[in-house]
This record gives C-alpha cells, structure tokens and sequence, in this order.
C-alpha cells in the first residue's frame, strides 16, 4: 500500500469515528474530560528550534519552520504586542443580543453571572488574559488561533483549553453534519492515536485572513515573513560591521624594499598608533591613501531597515511608529496614527475573536442564543468622546439611564441603589 492511499485510509477511519462526548451538549454534565493537547508534538513540531524524531511530513499548514523563532525576534514582537495586549487589556461582559426577546425561562440573569465566571477562570491553569493571549498569538503568528471547549456544570457551564493551532488539521470536505469530526490534532503518536478527531463544537478555530482556495487562515507574522528575514540579515550586517572596528584608510607605498616595509609597519605601531602625535612622512614619493568604503552611517544600510520596518508594520496594519521609526513623527500627527493603529489592526481582531467566543462557545457548545460577548470601549478609543456621545444621547432621549450604564459595563441603578447605601 503506498503512502497516500494509507494516509487516506487513516483519514477515513478517523472521520467514521463519532468524537468522544459527542452527545454531551444535551446537559451540563461535568464529566467531560480534555482531548487534545497544548503541545503534541513537542521538539517534532515545525516550529520547534530543531527537529527530532517524529511527524515531520504530516504538516497541517505548510509554513517554514522558524515562523515562531521569527515571532520571538524584538521588532516583530513589539508589532505582535502592540495588538496583543490591547486586546487582553480589554475590559469585557457577556450581554443580550438584540432582538433575543423576552426571557421565557427567566434563568438569563443567573446563565449570564455563570459564563462569566467561566470564562474569568477557563481551565485549572489559566485565566481569561492567558487564555485569550494565546490564542490571539497564533492568530497572528499563523493565522490558526484554537481553543477546546468542554461542558462543565451549572456553576462552571464551559471549559476552555488553549491549542497549539499548528497541530490542527481541517477537514475540507465537512459538510456541516455536527456529528461529523470537522477538526482533527495531531498527537505525534503511531496508529489510531494518531489523530483526536473533533467535532466542530468542540474547537475554537480562528482563523485570520481567509480565503477560498484553501481552509486555513494567513497570520500576519507570514505576511511579513520575508521583510524580517531581510531585516535580520542587514541588522546583523550591521553589528559584525560596528563591533568589527575595521579601519577604513590604508596607506600604500610605491615599490618599497621588505625592509622598507618591515620598518614602516614596526615604526606606525609603535611610535603612531595610539599615540595621538602626528606621524612625518619623508620619502621620494607622496604616499597614497587608500579608502576601502565610506566610512560613514551609510555603510550601515539604516535606511535599507528603516524602510524594512516599514514593510513589517504594514503587514501588521500597524503605522511605523509603533515600531520606532520616528521619521516624520510630531506631535501632531502621534495622537493620529495611534488612533490609526486603534483602528485598523486591535478592532478587527478583536471583533473576530469576539465574535467566535460568542457563535462557538455561547452559541454552538451551550446552546444559548440570547447572550453574546462584547469587549468594551471597543467603538470609541477616546474615553471624553464617548462620554459626550453618551451624554448626548442621554439628553435626547434615544438611550436611557439603563442602556448607557450596560454600555459601560456598570450595573443597573436598581442593583448599585442597595450596594451605595451599604
């Protein structure tokens, strides 16, 4: 048998496997148990730093092997930090969708108080920020940001468990049947533990950038992949070039004898090197200067990186500022491009990674339809515009005193009445 008809025998008898705990999202048992794994693959992995024994050809996504050593470097973690830890930072609260209704089962408020904190506390080792750090970094490294999700009980109703997305594989031919294994890890073992295969309310899978031809997302650490391998490379041409301190005059002599040679040499290390005196020079001919290069800061390409720098921060719709090219900065123009980078790299991102908390974990695994997870202060990143905007608003009636306190994460003035008069 050859090696793709075994692999598509392997796949065939993954996928007619129903995943464990398949039909778990019927009650909130607290039985459920994690299957993957942070790490599965460990040193095999493609990203690792060097490559042992183990699945090395089975790649789920064909990106180069030092995509996450790349992600380490100082400039392109500043870009991923940038984004990062905005979003972490961000405040958050689970609130009604618009148009749920009424609440029929008159359960809502205590659904909302346990999600919460379910997700302030997602699994034994982890809160919210180094959950959702995790997933946001793979997000950008490789466009695969995962978590699993797991039932709990009705004081805890949801587990999340962050995932290696690289160990991810897609099956692209699901066609939306909930009992059909859409996700599938790699666990670097032989076999039928070869695979964990995962039904698509099982796994988070963010993906960034995506695109008809093929399942799987583009990180922004990719698109920027060969500017930082540039940039390496001038970077540290330029520091052998600086710590090197190589002379760049050399001082030529027209057809001396090797005694000649030997005594001026002997004498310019010994009397002039150093010394600060000004060396005399008498012989029949004037000695020449040779110069090898300039000299001077442009010999250390900054120009060449400070326009890589530009190409990194584009990729991570970042303006270059944020990566500390200064070059026609003011303070004018600051507060700008902050707003800018506000903009167009944190809100995105952090509305598709809301927006899969609320379809995939809210919606798919608890079956709750009425809630959705919002981060706050997400619409306006002036603090004084969106008060004057609320109070505004306020005043003409379109939102009352109830709207603009949840809009601001506050509770009601009926639940804050008891608790300021204590």
């Amino acid at each position: 048998m050859g090696l793709g008809a075994a692999v598509k025998e392997m796949w065939q008898r993954t996928v007619g496997v129903e995943a464990a705990g398949a039909g778990a999202n019927t009650t909130l048992g607290d039985n459920s148990e994690r299957k993957t794994a942070i790490t599965p693959l460990g040193m095999s992995s493609v990203f690792a730093p060097f490559r042992t024994t183990g699945v090395q050809n089975a790649l789920p996504k064909p990106t180069a092997a030092n995509l996450r050593r790349f992600a380490e470097m100082p400039v392109t973690r500043r870009a991923i930090n940038c984004i990062k830890d905005k979003i972490a930072c961000m405040d958050w609260q689970i609130e009604v969708r618009q148009g749920a209704g009424e609440d029929g089962a008159g359960d809502r408020v205590q659904r909302v108080e346990a999600l919460r904190r379910a997700l302030e506390v997602p699994n034994e080792t982890d809160s919210f920020r180094t959950l959702i750090e995790q997933v946001i970094e793979d997000t950008l490294v490789g466009g695969f940001g995962a978590a699993e999700i797991e039932l709990g009980n009705s004081v805890m109703p949801v587990r999340l468990y962050p995932v290696d997305g690289a160990s991810i594989q897609v099956n692209a031919k699901w066609k939306g049947d909930p009992n059909d294994p859409r996700y599938a890890q790699l666990t670097g073992k032989l076999g039928t533990d070869a695979l964990v295969p995962l039904l698509d309310e099982e796994l988070m899978y963010v993906r960034l950038n995506p695109r008809s031809h093929t399942p799987f997302g583009l990180g922004k650490v990719e698109v920027a992949f060969e500017s930082i391998s540039h940039f390496l490379q001038a970077h540290r041409y330029a520091g052998r070039l600086a710590s090197n301190n190589v002379t760049q005059y050399a001082l030529w002599l027209n057809q001396p004898t090797p005694e000649q040679h030997e005594r001026v040499v002997r004498w310019w290390q010994d009397e002039v090197e150093g010394s600060g005196r000004v060396p005399i020079l008498s012989s029949q001919e004037k000695p020449e200067v040779l110069k090898f290069a300039a000299g001077t800061d442009a010999d250390l390409r900054l120009e060449w990186q400070q326009f890589l720098l530009v190409m990194i921060a584009n990729a991570f719709d970042l303006p270059a500022m944020m990566l500390g090219v200064s070059h026609d900065v003011n303070k004018a123009t600051a507060g700008e491009l902050a707003d800018e980078a506000f903009v167009s790299a944190i809100v995105p991102l952090a509305k598709l990674i809301a927006d899969h908390l609320t379809r995939d974990v809210i919606e798919k695994r608890l079956g709750w339809s009425d809630l959705r997870f919002v981060w706050n202060g997400l619409d306006s990143r002036n603090e004084m515009v969106e008060t004057q905007m609320q109070l505004q608003l306020l005043a003409a009636g379109v939102l009352s005193l109830a709207e603009v306190r949840s809009m601001r994460g506050m509770a009601s003035a009926a639940v804050a009445a008891p608790i300021a008069a204590q």
